[in-house]
């Protein structure tokens, strides 16, 4: 991965995080690395446990789905359920969870630096 997809992605990270925080919701990890793969965010939404992958594409790429959250397939699932498992397993979640969820949000940068955020609750 380059430098530059990876200044997108800690971009788009923190901007999903901040509009998280600003509707309510408590970040409890962000950009968590296990043994096998990376969560980047785990936030509590009311009582629910939600584990968010955040995708970041800039309009007109030419590589990839049109909207980033669509990059998230079967596989990327399965690995995104190994590691929520893993996270849980280690202790780090709060007490008191009502349920487990997994949320894809894309953020799509346009040429002006704007972002269209498509956030998809329950995507699998």
């Amino acid at each position: 991965m380059t430098y530059a997809r990876q200044r997108l992605g800690r971009r788009a990270e923190t901007l999903v995080a901040e509009r998280l925080e600003q509707a309510g919701w408590r970040i409890v990890d962000r950009n968590v690395r296990l043994p096998s793969g990376e969560l980047d965010i785990v936030a509590l939404d009311g009582g629910t446990l939600v584990f968010v992958e955040v995708k970041a594409g800039r309009a007109g790429a030419t590589v990839g789905p049109e909207l980033p959250a669509h990059a998230v397939g079967r596989r990327k699932q399965l690995k995104l359920r190994r590691l929520a498992r893993e996270w849980i397993a280690e202790g780090r979640g709060p007490s008191g969870v009502a349920g487990y969820r997994f949320d894809v949000v894309g953020v799509r940068f346009g040429p002006d630096g704007l972002a269209d955020i498509d956030h998809i609750r329950h995507a699998f």
